[in-house]
Parts: C-alpha cells; structure tokens; sequence
C-alpha cells in the first residue's frame, strides 16, 4: 500500500477511534462483563447491525494527516470507505453468497521419498507444531467424504494429540527429547524412529502480557453460520481468558478495512464482546490491506514486555489487492522481523484456502489452526491457550543423521512443507517453527535395517559401510532453537541406541502405538505407496483401540470414529 494510501486509512480509522467513547481508561478497578445486548453496547458506542439496512455510511474523519509509514505494506488497492464500529459505506448491493464451485486451495506436496543412508545420511526440517489439517480432515470425514490428498498433513495428524511425554524441569533447557525404536505395523522387516520433544511450559504467574490485535475477516464469502459467527464464538472464548493485564484491538476488512476497537485492556470484556457484535459479513475481500492495518496498531502500541501478535480469522479467500501467496510471504516475512507475529485461524468450506494460510503462518512466525466447531474453538482458546500464545521457542529445527552400519535407509513421514537443506540446521537466519508454553512436537521415521532387503538398490561403485567406533547408534539427534525473540541459538543432542528398541510393537510405549496408528490414517488418506491396501482400516482402529490409554478430553475416542468414517467415505474424484 502506497504511504498515502495508509495515511488516509489510519486517518479515517484512527480518528473514528478518537470519537469512540474513552475507555475507562483506561485503569477501570474491576472486570465489565456481561452479555452483549444491544442496550449495553449501546451505551458504550457500538451499534448491532440493521438486517433490514446492513450498509450505512460511516461518519468522516476530521484528524490531521498522520505521516507516512516507513514499513513496507501491500501495493495500493482502489480508494474505499473505511468501515468503522461496525457501519459501513456501501460497497456492493447485499453480501455475497459463498461460490457454489469448490475452490479450496492446499499446498502440492508429494510423500517423502525412501532414502538410502549411504548416500544421503542427514536429514534436516522444520518442527511443526500446527493442527489445521487434523480439524479439517476431520470436518471432510464428517461430511461423508475423503479429504483431498494435499489436505492431509500427516505431521499435522499427529500433532494434534497429547502423548503425554514428561516434561523439562528448567526453563533454560526449553525441551527434553524422548526417543523409541519399535517395528513398524504396515511392513515388515521395517522398524518405526519415534522423536518427541516436550516443551517446558511457563507457570502462570510468569507468563507475559499479551498484546493482540484480532484482524477479522468480514468479507461476503464469511456470512454462513461456519464463519463470522463462529468467528465471533471462537473470540469469546479467548476474550473469557484475558487478564487486566493483557490489551486487545480489532481491526475488520472487506471491500475496506478499519478499526473497530482500540486497544482495549482485558478487564474490559463487555467492551470487546460488543465490538464483535457489531461485525456483519459483506463485500469483497482486501486481505493484504487489513493486515497491513493491524500490522500498523500493532506496531503503534507495541510493548517490548508483551507477546504482540496479530491474530487472523479468515477463510484465507483473498480476492482484492495482495492476494498471491509469494507477495504475502514476502510482506508477513518482513513484519516478523519488527517482533510482531502473525497466528491464523481458518473458518468454512467451498473456498477455504489452505495454501494462503499456511504461507502466512509460517512466515508470520505462528500457528495454523482450522476451526470447524465450537468444540475446536474451546481447545485452542481454552485448554491449549498458552501453546498457542505464550512462545518458549522459536526457529526450531531437527536433524537426524543415520548410522549407514546400522540403518540403510529411512524416510520421514510426513513435514513435507517443512523440509530444510542439511546446511539450513546451522544458519540462524533460516526461519523455522515455533513452540509454545507447553507444546510437544512429535516426528517419525520410518527405517530399514541394515541387512533387511530395502526398497533402492545399492550403488555399484561404493563400498558397503563398515560399522566402527559408534557402531552400536541407529542414529544421532540434533535440535537447534533460538529463544523467543531471536538471538544465537542453543543445541541439543541424544543418541539413539539399541537400548531405544522394543522386541515388539504390543511391547512399545503407548505413545509409540498411538502415533503409528495416526500415522497409518494419514498416510492413507493421502493414498501414499508406503502402506500397502493390506494394511486396512479394520487394522488401523485395532492398533489406535490398543493405545487409547487415557482419553480425559475423548480426543482418542473421536479419532477411532474418524477412523470408522474414512473406511466408509466417498472418495473425491481427481482433480476435485
């Protein structure tokens, strides 16, 4: 967006903010909460939308221009009105209906491939920590129908669980590394590397202010019941969590974009419940320009001490401005760097894109997550809260190197998206995921033995590996992370031993099982070679029953369902 393209949004919105009645100021003694009547939020500046009159014109601004932005911003979209506490100037006739074609986006990204260690020992990716595609597998297999296979992240799949790995006990060592070697349960003479790392979750009490701007997508494309106003929902479930302490803004975009609440403390609650009252769904959508505007009030009332961190809830369907996804990484890229991050939560179906939300998150420094119930909303806001806001890490890698005496090949499963070049593990200017309060993040591989008959035939002219003075390691695990914020970054190491072995797969911890039997109905939802049609659904569900284990939230017990509805789904013609 072009330096007068900003200074007359912010000067609209801005001053609308200006004429808003003043918060209590802003040091109000006690929490104001309350359900969001239109009497209530009436009285503090906000009016419900008119069904019968939804388009209404926002009163002009009368602040003096502001100066021209520094930081880069999208390219300049045709002059809008800017909508305000929710009024707007009429932008197109009535709200448009979401496309009857489907039109979903996903990231192209084929299976990982078998690699023979003697050639190519190291392998080298990002950790992923995201949960989107688990939910919206989920809400396909709901639906009676298989996901398309660039939907199914199986890394995604199984990061969603809990495995309830012991923790670290320090703060300066942000992850402990738990390791287990066990056969694989869908080919033989094949044996499964299961690494998970366990986050160190910060105590309540030492958790940082937050300081957020919700940037809300109000376009027509997000008027069904599955969007906006579960949008609205998944807000309040956040909002409820809030401390005084904490600060919220909102900005929404459609055919414009605006503020709709200044930055507002979190013992005003009743506050911002109006303020997303006051949203209604219509017109097109100018992604780039609501997020170059939460961007800047974000960065306006910025606190060093805080988490600043935008918040996106969108169907990622951007269709006016900046809306490639190469200009986007490019724009959310250069943001990060001014410690303002970017979280995404995706709403919808029919033209959900998968591939813009997954390109703004990574780059943004944040999660991904999709958002089909109200039961969705209430894990990530509520139960998983502090993973999602509070970073303990971040820029985190992983490289495997393998023993050739020992293993003589491998592939990963699943991180497709995530891949690193070896010499990517060492350089601390390449961006990598982050982990929150908390979190875990769980990797598997799959390895063939040394002496077992393998899937590539050996090179002609190299000799065999000969085992020598670490014979007895299957393998050698690397993390690297810097801290949040950046600086130089720390390694950790662990070996893996035969020691980590199980004879067998009943014999493996429980954690194993279950993320082998995740990893099997991911793979063949994607319909990936690894897993023969032998290994069927029936065998699938009978290793996810043997490792239920505890299932306090019925997590478990719904995939064991989803399980049940894929052997049974419509299958998705190519191309679809």
């Amino acid at each position: 967006m072009a330096p007068t393209a900003i200074r007359n949004l912010l000067t609209l919105s801005l001053a609308a903010l200006m004429a808003a009645p003043p918060l209590a100021s802003a040091a109000p003694t006690r929490v104001v909460d309350g359900e969001p009547t239109a009497a209530a939020c009436a009285h503090l500046g906000f009016r419900q939308p008119d069904p019968r009159r939804m388009w209404s014109r926002a009163p002009s601004g009368t602040a003096a221009p502001m100066p021209a932005m520094a930081a880069p911003a999208p390219p300049p979209l045709p002059a809008r009105p800017t909508m305000v506490f929710g009024e707007r100037l009429a932008a197109s006739p009535a709200p448009s209906p979401p496309p009857a074609v489907d039109t979903e986006r996903y990231p192209e990204a084929a299976a990982n491939p078998v690699k023979r260690t003697a050639e190519d020992p190291v392998s080298t990716f990002s950790i992923d920590v995201d949960t989107a595609s688990y939910a919206n597998v989920r809400r396909f297999l709901n639906d009676g129908e298989r996901p398309p296979t660039d939907a199914v992240r199986v890394e995604e799949l199984i990061n969603y669980f809990d495995y309830g790995y012991a923790p670290p006990t320090r703060r300066d060592t942000p992850f402990a590394a738990h390791v287990a070697v066990a056969p694989s349960p869908w080919s033989d003479q094949r044996e499964i590397l299961h690494i998970g790392l366990q986050g160190y979750e910060l105590p309540a009490a030492s958790r940082p202010p937050l300081n957020l701007v919700f940037l809300i997508d109000t376009s027509g494309s997000m008027e069904s019941a599955d969007r906006l106003p579960l949008a609205r929902k998944a807000m309040n479930v956040l909002i409820d969590q809030l401390r005084p302490q904490d600060r919220v803004a909102m900005v929404a975009y459609a055919g414009s974009a605006g503020a709709v609440l200044a930055p507002t403390d979190g013992r005003q609650k009743l506050m911002m419940r109006c303020a997303l009252t006051a949203l209604s769904a219509g017109g097109s959508t100018a992604g780039g320009e609501g997020l170059a505007l939460a961007y800047e009030l974000a960065q306006e009332n910025f606190d060093p001490e805080a988490i600043n961190r935008v918040i996106l809830m969108t169907d990622g369907d951007f269709n006016v401005g900046l809306s490639d996804p190469a200009r986007m990484e490019d724009f959310v890229t250069e943001k990060r760097r001014s410690g303002v991050y970017l979280s995404v939560y995706g709403f919808g179906r029919g033209n959900y894109n998968d591939q813009m939300m997954q390109t703004l998150a990574q780059n943004g420094n944040g999660t991904a997550a999709y958002i089909d119930t109200l039961a969705e909303a209430r894990r990530l806001f509520l139960r998983d809260l502090p993973a999602a806001m509070f970073p303990i890490a971040q820029d985190v890698k992983i490289q495997v190197e393998f023993n050739p005496a020992r293993v003589s090949e491998y592939r990963l499963i699943g991180y497709e998206t995530r891949l690193l070049n070896r010499e990517d593990f060492n350089n601390d200017q390449v961006d990598a995921g982050e982990v929150g309060s908390g979190a875990s993040v769980t990797a598997l591989y799959e390895i063939t033995p040394a002496g077992a008959p393998g899937s590539v035939d050996p090179l002609r002219y190299q000799a065999e590996p000969r085992a020598q003075g670490r014979g007895q390691e299957l393998a050698f695990i690397k993390v690297r992370h810097q801290p949040p914020g950046g600086g130089t970054s720390q390694l950790m190491t662990r070996p893996v031993t035969s020691r980590d072995r199980s004879p067998s797969l009943a014999s493996a911890p429980e954690a194993t099982r279950w993320a082998l039997a995740v990893a099997a109905f991911g793979q063949k939802l994607r319909g990936d070679p690894w897993v023969s049609d032998g290994f069927d659904w029936a065998q699938v569900e009978a290793l996810a029953q043997a490792a239920r284990g505890r299932d306090p939230d019925g997590d478990r017990a719904e995939f064991v369902t989803l399980v049940r509805s894929a052997a049974d789904a419509h299958v998705r013609p190519q191309g679809h």
